[in-house]
């Protein structure tokens, strides 16, 4: 999302930006996982103390890459825009060598500074159990291991990247939807029910369109052409095994993990979102 101390903050916060935003992310992840797609699983960049010797650090290669791009980022202000989240804790990132930009306040602190909503652990989780070896495993011949290690590792930081902004796009959409209507929010978060916040976020229809047109992108996007630029036809099984992306994969990512993990994230959001705001705020809010 494009910030700047003028923006307009209702149409930052408008669910017709906000949607846009998420559907060009969609194009961004999935052209990343394409990239990523390209080299082998490589295993051993995963493996904590894998590169002890090479590196002096006990993690995982992909720590040690994600905590050096994290500060090199952390140095240019990445992570003082709303909708950036590091995956090292900030305290041990260094600070911004540039001064802060004043951009405009879009979400309620207490509740976007919650620890609970920044779920980057269980992003990071999942993309290494289920949607590394999901995109590799018929990619490349099947290879294990083909060396590509810098390589590798360069895509995953990238791509994690990409899901961990996808994912905490969530807290802008429920603080658009809260504004909108808080009436409707605040007796389920005076008595928490997570439950029922998350029924008043969730479009189940919306959902399904999504799925739909993800995997008609993946397909686009994965497709071949000959050298007089005609796309190659390739049946949706074979596509992984051309050496593009597993369409199922991509399709499974979202609904069992992107969903569930951004709908966790607007639930948590929520939760907070009445932290240090006045009894008087909140009874002219009911009088909507």
């Amino acid at each position: 999302m494009n910030f700047t101390s003028g923006a307009d903050v209702s149409e930052l916060l408008s669910l017709d930006h906000i949607r846009n935003q998420l559907i060009r992310l969609e194009d961004t992840i999935i052209f990343l996982l394409i990239e990523r797609a390209q080299f082998a699983y490589n295993k051993k960049i995963y493996q904590p103390g894998a590169f002890k010797d090479e590196l002096n650090y006990e993690g995982s290669w992909l720590e040690w890459f994600i905590f050096e791009i994290e500060s090199f980022h952390a140095k240019a202000r990445r992570y003082t825009s709303p909708d950036e989240h590091a995956f090292t804790p900030l305290d041990k990132l260094p600070q911004p060598i540039i001064k802060p930009q004043s951009l405009p306040s879009l979400l309620h602190q207490p509740a976007a500074k919650h620890p609970s909503v920044n779920v980057n652990s269980r992003i990071l989780a999942f993309y290494l159990d289920h949607i590394v070896p999901g995109i590799t495993s018929t990619t490349r011949l099947a290879l294990e291991d083909d060396g590509n290690y810098g390589s590798a590792a360069t895509r995953d930081v990238e791509v994690l990247q990409a899901l961990s902004r996808r994912i905490h796009f969530g807290m802008f959409v429920s603080e658009s939807k809260f504004l909108e209507a808080p009436h409707n929010f605040i007796p389920h978060i005076l008595n928490p029910n997570p439950e029922a916040l998350a029924g008043l976020i969730t479009k189940p229809a919306v959902e399904a369109k999504l799925l739909i047109r993800l995997a008609n992108k993946a397909r686009v996007y994965g497709c071949e052409m000959d050298a007089d630029g005609k796309v190659i036809e390739v049946p949706d099984e074979e596509m992984a095994a051309r050496g593009k992306i597993d369409l199922a994969t991509i399709v499974s990512m979202y609904r069992d993990w992107v969903i569930p993990l951004t709908k966790d994230v607007e639930v948590d959001y929520l939760l907070h979102r009445l932290d240090g705001v006045s009894q008087t705020q909140i009874d002219e809010w009911m009088k909507r």
